[in-house]
């Protein structure tokens, strides 16, 4: 839980601040700001509220009136969306509209890429203008919305029936980061997933980093379920010197079910990562491609058994947090820099698993 700007012209304000996170918000700074703005309209009046931040004393009395309103919440701050009430419509030249129509039906299911260098050069001869192609490709979807084309449709074989019926995929709504940036240890973590082949069977490396301290932590397993994330997850937690917040992953069906629900019991957050964007989780790429240049290549032929893979992975990772030096760091090692940093007593639980590796099993 974070500390956010206090009021004292609002009675409980301060209590109320301790049970109220910002940090998913997406308009989080703006909100902040309006806040600290406020505060100093408070403190030192319009005068030098005007000087220093160019508010108005309407514009404050308005923010005010809406965090009245909304009995303190300070979503309420948000700034509003600048959409006009009434859009400017769309016109378009009948002819390229009916150029559109008849390229889908020529040839169904071709992009925007596809037909906007031959509309430019229908446009020519026309003596027309031709539109861009982020134009086209919003005229498509009208087209689509309309009925006036026929939508792309996926079909899949019923093994049962031998019936070809549409294939319907059922979006659902997915948390993402939006370029949140961790402000304490534990903050945020990055979770991914290593596939592995040796002689000829298919083994899993899952691994995890925290953005803050760069404490790392790894184990194999015989197949990728959710149940064996979730098993991985709660192992983390026991050695992780903080208490995590935030869990980054992609989108990987072994992410999703019995882990997912096992975050919201943690109250963890699941910020799930964009399609086809490996530079969202470029810490955790990163780790993966070093422990398996410095560790998993030199010890593939264990890797047949987890179990036993596991007990010699632990120990690369006692050394990669407790002595590795990381040049993002300063040169020290994750729990030192974590000790120097935080300057907290407490100790990871991995450093008292060299005698004994029975909680990996």
């Amino acid at each position: 839980m974070q500390t956010i700007y206090t009021l004292r012209y609002l009675k409980g304000y301060t209590r109320l601040m301790k049970t109220i996170s910002l940090l998913n918000h997406p308009k989080r700074r703006e909100i902040e700001q309006r806040l600290k703005i406020m505060a100093f309209f408070d403190e030192y009046g319009h005068g030098a509220t005007k000087a220093a931040f160019g508010k108005s004393r309407s514009t404050i009395f308005g923010w005010k009136k809406k965090l009245k309103a909304a009995n303190g919440r300070l979503t309420a701050l948000a700034p509003g969306s600048k959409r006009p009430y009434r859009k400017r419509a769309r016109h378009t030249n009948p002819l390229i509209v009916g150029f559109i129509k008849q390229y889908r039906h020529d040839h169904p299911g071709v992009g925007k890429e596809t037909i906007k260098p031959e509309l430019d050069e229908y446009c020519l001869g026309m003596d027309i203008n031709s539109i861009s192609e982020s134009t086209l490709g919003r005229i498509i979807q009208d087209l689509k919305a309309k009925g006036e084309i026929m939508p792309t449709i996926k079909l899949r074989l019923m093994a049962r029936t031998g019936r070809l019926v549409e294939r319907k995929t059922q979006r659902r709504f997915k948390l993402r980061r939006h370029g949140y940036q961790p402000i304490a240890l534990g903050d945020l973590i990055q979770l991914d997933s290593i596939t592995i082949f040796v002689s000829g069977l298919r083994r899993y490396l899952v691994t995890a980093i925290d953005l803050k301290t760069r404490f790392a932590f790894a184990l194999a397993y015989p197949s990728l379920t959710s149940a064996n994330a979730k098993d991985f997850m709660e192992k983390f937690i026991r050695v992780a010197p903080f208490t995590i917040q935030h869990a980054q992953t992609d989108n990987g069906s072994e992410f999703e079910a019995l882990f997912d629900q096992y975050l919201q019991d943690q109250n963890i957050t699941h910020f799930w990562n964009y399609p086809r964007y490996p530079k969202g989780n470029a810490f955790i790429e990163r780790f993966n491609g070093l422990i398996q240049a410095q560790y998993v290549s030199w010890h593939l032929e264990e890797l047949a058994d987890p179990v036993t893979f596991n007990v010699g992975l632990v120990d690369y990772l006692l050394w990669y947090n407790t002595k590795k030096q990381h040049s993002a760091l300063g040169k020290i090692p994750p729990l030192r820099y974590f000790v120097d940093t935080f300057i907290q007593p407490l100790k990871s639980n991995m450093l008292w698993t060299e005698t004994n590796h029975s909680w990996i099993v």
